[in-house]
């Protein structure tokens, strides 16, 4: 399935609610940032992905929309055509299970002893 599928123009991200946090130190100590442009999954409802950097990078993270428990709209970025693309701050619970996807180069096939 090509990339391209994941990329997608930012819309208003509806399905992440924000939870009254008490104090900032309490966040901290419960869960981990992680800043991006929200696109929703492709076929998971209950799951959205977070593209680092979506002009410059394949790097994404795919997290459960129940792991998130505030979010801080951060300000846009433009390209050079003028497209602007949402940027948000995510606090992800800690022990949250989740996925990292990043670019490879494929070289050539990994001997036994490097797949432990």
């Amino acid at each position: 399935m090509p990339i391209n599928k994941f990329l997608q123009e930012a819309r208003k991200f509806e399905i992440l609610t924000m939870k009254e946090i008490h104090r900032f130190t309490d966040l901290r100590d419960t869960h981990v940032p992680f800043s991006g442009s929200p696109h929703r999954h492709p076929y998971a409802a209950h799951k959205f992905i977070l593209m680092a950097d979506p002009y410059c990078s394949s790097l994404y993270y795919e997290f459960n929309n129940d792991d998130i428990d505030f979010v801080e709209e951060l300000p846009s970025i433009v390209n050079l055509e003028g497209e602007t693309m949402t940027m948000v701050l995510v606090w992800v619970k800690k022990k949250s299970l989740a996925v990292r996807c990043s670019p490879f180069l494929v070289d050539s096939q990994p001997s036994a002893s490097r797949l432990g």
